[in-house]
């Protein structure tokens, strides 16, 4: 089995030493990588899981008269989790970076969308930029912690992987849109056609084990875009922001957000590239 530089990451020690462990054949075998597949997707998303669970947390307990806003409190609880991830070797500087690009590109988003009317939050904060709390920026930064991480943890390779400057382009075509459609023609259906045409042939190589697998990278857009959105269902019933209908009573996120997130999956995955190479299979570790 190829030896990984375990000194970047506490995790890739732990890693290494549950790739080494035989588990045998049969369905011990296949239990072993359901499990170990589990672990590593809830280790890729550390940083979103402790920030859904502070949302709904402090949703249900929270104090009302608490000298700090709840919001407020988000933002000062997210910060002290990325700076334990990188303290404590969790994360690497290098996807640090790339995550204060999320910080940057989400944010803009916030400050446009929340004036167009498209969300709202609803409660009082003293940190925040216009009607837009800091902690927004930190749930955008939550999708790119969860894909640069993943992607080292599963040692991504790719075929078929189009032209960078195809992506990049893209990418830019799907976040101008999210702010001229309220101004002029919505081409997102052009843009998923693009999507389609331009990823086709494209697979992505993963190891779980020993051994690397491969899916269709846009079913791996579909599936993690369903995550996110099962993930914002539970952040506006914990009143993180409400979208128009959710104001005096939460129903259910329409599944057109799923499509949103669809397309900023590949915006994030793009992103990610900048600390990511993207590999073939055959490439060296």
């Amino acid at each position: 089995m190829p030896q990984l530089d375990i000194r970047h990451t506490r995790f890739e020690a732990v890693r290494l030493r549950l790739e080494a462990f035989d588990p045998g054949a049969g369905w011990r075998l296949a239990l072993y990588e359901f499990l170990l597949f589990g672990f590593k997707q809830g280790w890729a998303c550390l940083f979103g899981g402790l920030l859904l669970a502070l949302l709904l947390g402090t949703h249900l307990f929270y104090p009302d008269s608490a000298p700090l806003h709840r919001y407020d409190f988000l933002t000062l609880a997210a910060i002290a989790i990325q700076a334990g991830m990188l303290a404590f070797r969790l994360e690497t500087w290098r996807e640090a970076r790339v995550i204060l690009i999320f910080h940057v590109v989400g944010t803009v988003m916030e400050l446009f969308k929340t004036q167009a009317g498209s969300w709202t939050y609803p409660e009082a904060s003293v940190l925040h930029i216009g009607a837009v709390p800091l902690f927004s920026g930190f749930m955008y930064a939550a999708v790119g912690s969860y894909i640069a991480r993943v992607w080292r943890i599963f040692d991504f390779r790719f075929t078929g992987y189009p032209p960078a400057w195809i992506t990049w382009l893209l990418a830019a075509a799907i976040y101008i849109n999210f702010f001229t459609h309220h101004y002029t023609i919505d081409i997102r259906w052009g843009l998923f056609a693009a999507t389609a045409v331009i990823f086709w042939r494209t697979r992505v190589h993963f190891r779980n084990w020993r051994a690397h697998r491969w899916m269709p990278l846009l079913v791996g857009f579909g599936l993690v875009a369903l995550f996110i959105w099962f993930a914002e269902n539970i952040a506006t019933f914990a009143n993180a922001w409400n979208y128009p209908g959710q104001e005096k009573e939460w129903q259910m996120v329409s599944l057109a957000k799923y499509g949103s997130w669809y397309l900023l999956m590949l915006i994030s995955f793009v992103l990610v590239t900048l600390v990511q190479p993207v590999k073939e299979p055959d490439q060296p570790f």
